[in-house]
């Protein structure tokens, strides 16, 4: 949907009003980049582009200054960004129900849904662009990357990939800066790689979750271990917070690979959500663990989880959790 919008800014087919929400910002962002880029010319910007921030406006300076002639331009653009915090933000219902055909408002409602029960959504919903933009799934997260690198006329490879999708998450802001910098230093006519990523990045080449889940898979304890406690050494660059996810990822997506071992690798790579480069990998994985011992790992993981959070342990020190987990998944505690 973002890339729709864009490609119509672009195309100069415009709206009188978007209305751009949810909880993934990044896309938002992107529209209201483009927009303030691309809708009117370096001159024109001076006087007829405005952008407000809900939190020191009220609907009535919204509307005062949408509803202004362009001046020396055949339109105005206004953007109110963080429209989530107008308090007034509901009064715009009239504004928005017979908004100036001389400006374009581009509200960007950022963090949250808009609540669609409400008279001021369903005007919204009639006579502006509405689009909701929500947070993408971990495991949508690789499909992402590889998108956002052809979309700019580059390649990454599959381990890549993955290392990027586990030490950076869904957060796609973040993603696409780290994405941006490895673009910089490469030729569009050459792969972006695993030991790329290790060197720009700034990720331990054998001490990160990438390498934890690896040892896993093989039930490499004592590597797992020693990860561990690097892990713990350094938790402002490996918080337990993103550590015990991961793992708990990798042990839901042995699980569907136990479960699911008869079928085809494409089939699979498709029900455990992974490329089928590592197809290979959670086959082996599956195939030396247990489903008992699968099964098992949920309750310790939670468990390590809650004590990370304080909960039921006075032990909270993440160094410890952590090497509590391995030690616990290693015997099967």
């Amino acid at each position: 949907m973002h890339q729709k919008i864009i490609a119509d800014i672009r195309a100069g087919n415009y709206a009188p009003i978007y209305f751009l929400h949810g909880e993934e910002s990044f896309f938002i962002d992107e529209i209201v980049k483009v927009a303030e880029n691309e809708i009117l010319s370096e001159s024109e910007k001076a006087f007829n582009q405005i952008i407000m921030y809900g939190k020191d406006v009220d609907f009535k300076q919204v509307v005062d200054t949408a509803r202004q002639f362009p001046m020396m331009a055949e339109r105005r653009l206004v953007i109110v960004k963080e429209a989530q915090s107008l308090k007034t933000l509901t009064q715009l219902e009239s504004y928005i129900k017979k908004p100036s055909p001389q400006t374009i408002l581009i509200l960007a409602h950022k963090h949250k849904k808009l609540d669609g029960r409400t008279s001021f959504a369903k005007a919204i919903k009639k006579h502006a662009i509405v689009a909701e933009f929500k947070k993408i799934y971990d495991n949508k997260v690789p499909a992402w990357i590889k998108d956002y690198v052809k979309d700019r006329k580059y390649t990454i490879t599959n381990e890549a990939t993955a290392i990027l999708a586990e030490y950076v998450g869904a957060d796609l802001g973040k993603l696409s800066n780290e994405l941006e910098k490895l673009m910089v230093k490469e030729k569009a006519d050459k792969d972006i790689s695993y030991d790329d990523v290790i060197e720009r990045v700034g990720i331990s080449r054998e001490y990160n979750v990438f390498e934890l889940r690896k040892a896993m898979a093989q039930k490499n304890y004592t590597k797992c271990l020693s990860i561990a406690r690097y892990f713990g050494d350094n938790p402002k660059a490996n918080p337990i917070q993103m550590v015990i996810p991961s793992i708990y990822g990798f042990f839901s997506q042995l699980f569907v690979a136990k479960m699911n071992s008869g079928l085809p690798d494409q089939q699979l790579a498709r029900a455990i959500g992974v490329n089928p480069f590592f197809v290979k990998e959670f086959k082996e994985a599956a195939r030396i663990y247990s489903l008992p011992e699968i099964k098992k790992s949920f309750s310790t993981i939670k468990r390590a989880d809650l004590y990370s959070k304080g909960i039921g342990s006075r032990r909270a020190a993440s160094k410890d959790i952590l090497q509590d987990l391995i030690f616990s998944l290693a015997y099967n505690k």
